[in-house]
């Protein structure tokens, strides 16, 4: 089972691109699941039509915990098994809590005895890599972590903050840097920043993803990428990411 984590600042796409990663290993007949640790509950949205599926933090309120892997493990149209760990009620607990709450969960639950994936990714909010935040990275969890960042000083900075943590967790045998997926914003000499940030921490940028009008066009249709325009460059890009990723993680 390879099992990766894909990290990154509100907003950077993360989502978009863990989604079509999903979506693109599933159509190569891999068994996937997805699971998104991010409080907003919107990571799988793509591949249920645009709709979001009940949390990990959800029924553990509704039920008092006594749940069922069928009420948090949702099985897509193409194929990728869905779990979502949701967040606390706004101004009330701790959002990196869900997270560990949720994965905790699937493990008493025996969700990857079940259901058997091939390929486990970890969707995981990045602006600030701390308790539950870093759970993916923990041993036993994801392998290797992708960080999405564009050339935008924001966005490398969250990502710097991201490969640090992964760099200062290394030695307690926790996963480790896979590369860094520069998604393009079109500033100027966004390329290079993205390769220098990269070299910094011993890493290499692993895909790139141009702007294109289709991505918000398969996003206001409830899709990916690679289902609503499959023949298109966007396409593949994210499958040549998908499978960049893939290999980092020793995949074939």
């Amino acid at each position: 089972m390879i099992k990766f984590a894909i990290y990154g600042k509100g907003g950077i796409g993360k989502s978009t691109i863990a989604c079509n990663i999903s979506a693109a290993l599933a159509a190569k007949g891999l068994t996937v699941m997805q699971i998104g640790c991010d409080p907003k509950a919107d990571s799988t949205s793509l591949l249920h039509g645009g709709d979001r599926i009940p949390t990990v933090l959800d029924m553990t309120r509704k039920t008092g915990g006594k749940f069922t892997l069928d009420d948090v493990v949702f099985r897509a149209e193409c194929g990728v098994y869905c779990v979502e760990a949701g967040g606390p009620i706004p101004g009330l607990g701790c959002a990196g809590r869900g997270i560990i709450n949720a994965l905790e969960s699937l493990e008493k639950l025996g969700a990857y005895e079940r259901f058997k994936p091939d390929v486990v990714i970890y969707d995981v909010l990045g602006d600030v890599v701390c308790g539950g935040f870093s759970m993916p990275m923990r041993k036993g969890y994801a392998d290797k972590i992708f960080v999405v960042c564009s050339g935008e000083k924001m966005s490398r900075y969250a990502a710097a903050n991201i490969c640090m943590a992964v760099d200062n967790f290394k030695g307690r045998g926790y996963a480790g840097l896979g590369g860094i997926i520069l998604n393009r914003r079109g500033v100027p000499d966004e390329d290079d920043a993205a390769a220098e940030l990269a070299a910094d921490f011993g890493t290499e940028v692993i895909g790139t993803l141009d702007r294109s009008e289709d991505i918000p066009l398969a996003e206001e249709r409830g899709k990916t990428i690679v289902a609503s325009a499959p023949d298109s460059d966007t396409a593949k890009q994210l499958e040549a990411i998908a499978d960049s990723v893939y290999a980092a993680c020793g995949g074939e």
